[in-house]
C-alpha cells in the first residue's frame, strides 16, 4: 500500500460537478521517468493532480496493469517527453467530470486505456476508450478486469484481426507464460487451433500446457527452430505471434509456411533491425505489426471486442493469472522482475 501520511500536507478542495461531492487533492503520488536508460530513471514522486477540461473526466485509480511498453519508453524505443508518467491501463472510479460530459457520472466504476495511469489520479477525454463497469462491481472483480484488460484486448485482436485463427491452424506463440501469451493459448484452444508455446523454463512450460498449449519448447534447453520443425514434421506454422523482436525474428521467418503470417507485436529483446521487404517474397509471407488501439478506435469495433472481453471474463472461461500485486512505490522492483523474465501472468499495481 502507498503510505501518504507524512508526504501530503495539503488542503483538499471540494469539486462539485455532479450530484455528488468528492474531495480531490491538488497533489498526488506518481511513478515517472526523468531520463532514458536504466532503472535509476524511474522515480516515485509528488506530482500535480491534473485539472480537467469540459470534455474530460478525472479517475481515481484502483488497480493498474504493468506491461513491457513502460520499459520501451524508459529505454527510448518509443519517444516521450520527459518527465513522463508511465502506465497505459487501469480501473478506478470517476471523481470529477467536465461541464460537457454526459456519458459518465461521479462514482461510476470504469476500466480504461490511457497514458499516465501510474498515478493516483488520471484525466481522460470522455471520448476515449473507457468501459463502464457495473455499479456493484467488487474490488476483486476490478482486480481481475485490470489483470486482463490490455493483455486480453491484445490477445483478442491478435487472434481475430492481426491473423484470423482458423480451426486446425498450427500457431507459434512466444513468451507463452506471460500475460498475453497465456490468454492467447486459451483463445487458440477455443478456436480449435494447435499451439506451440515457447517458454524459458520447465515451470513455465507446465503452466503453458495447463492453459491450452498442445506443444511446448523450452528455449533455454532447445533450439527453437529445430524443435518446431520436429513438432510440425518440417512443415512449419500458419502464423506466429512474436513479442520478442530482434532475437527471434529470423527464426520466426524461417518457421512460417508458404503464405504464413508473421505477427510481430513486441520488442522484449530489442527492436528488429531494418530489413529488405524482399525477404518475405519466397514464401509470400504476410508481416503485420499491429497496435491494439488501431483495432478498437472505431466505436463498432470497440463494442465488439468489449462485449467479447466481458463475456469471457464474466463467464469465467478465461483463466487470468496474476503474478503479483505491488504497491505504486514498488514499481521499480516489479519491472526488474518482469525484464528479468522472473514472472508469469500479469503484474499489477494497487493504488490506495
Amino acid at each position: 500500500m502507498v503510505v501518504l501520511r507524512n508526504t501530503l500536507k495539503i488542503k483538499l478542495p471540494r469539486i462539485n460537478m455532479s450530484s455528488s461531492i468528492i474531495s480531490v487533492p491538488t497533489t498526488q503520488k506518481v511513478v515517472l521517468i526523468d531520463g532514458i536508460g536504466g532503472l535509476d530513471n524511474i522515480k516515485y514522486v509528488d506530482f500535480p493532480v491534473p485539472k480537467i477540461g469540459g470534455n474530460e473526466i478525472l479517475i481515481k485509480n484502483r488497480y493498474v496493469g504493468i506491461n513491457f511498453i513502460e520499459s520501451y519508453f524508459r529505454k527510448g524505443i518509443y519517444p516521450c517527453e520527459l518527465p513522463y508518467v508511465l502506465g497505459r491501463e487501469a480501473t478506478g472510479s470517476v471523481v470529477a467530470k467536465g461541464d460537457n460530459v454526459t456519458k459518465f457520472e461521479i462514482g461510476d466504476k470504469v476500466a480504461y486505456f490511457s497514458g499516465s495511469t501510474f498515478a493516483q489520479y488520471t484525466k481522460v477525454l470522455d471520448s476515449g476508450v473507457i468501459l463502464k463497469l457495473p455499479k456493484e462491481v467488487s474490488d476483486d472483480k476490478m482486480k481481475i478486469v485490470s489483470a486482463a484488460l490490455l493483455q486480453g484486448f491484445t490477445a483478442l485482436t491478435l487472434s481475430e484481426d492481426a491473423y484470423k485463427v482458423q480451426k486446425g491452424d498450427t500457431i507459434l506463440v512466444y513468451a507463452a507464460a506471460g500475460g498475453v501469451g497465456l490468454i492467447l493459448l486459451q483463445l487458440l484452444k477455443r478456436k480449435g487451433a494447435h499451439s506451440i508455446a515457447v517458454v524459458s523454463t520447465d515451470e513455465k512450460a507446465a503452466l503453458a500446457r495447463k492453459n491450452g498449449a498442445e506443444f511446448t519448447v523450452n528455449s533455454s534447453k532447445e533450439d527453437i527452430e529445430t524443435a518446431v520443425r520436429k513438432i510440425t514434421n518440417g512443415e512449419g506454422v500458419e502464423a506466429a505471434f512474436d513479442s520478442i523482436g530482434r532475437d527471434t525474428f529470423d527464426t520466426t521467418l524461417a518457421l512460417l509456411k508458404r503464405k504464413g503470417t508473421f505477427v510481430s507485436y513486441g520488442n522484449a529483446s530489442g527492436v528488429v533491425p531494418p530489413l529488405s521487404i524482399t525477404r518475405l517474397t519466397p514464401k509470400n509471407i504476410k508481416l503485420v505489426r499491429p497496435q491494439v488501439f488501431g483495432y478498437i478506435s472505431d466505436a463498432k469495433d470497440l463494442k465488439h471486442y468489449s462485449d467479447e472481453f466481458f463475456k469471457l471474463i464474466d463467464s469465467g472461461e478465461l483463466n487470468i493469472l496474476i503474478h503479483k500485486v505491488y504497491s505504486l512505490q514498488d514499481y521499480k522492483e516489479a519491472t526488474k522482475e518482469l525484464e528479468g523474465r522472473k514472472t508469469v501472468g500479469k503484474l499489477l499495481l494497487e493504488i490506495s
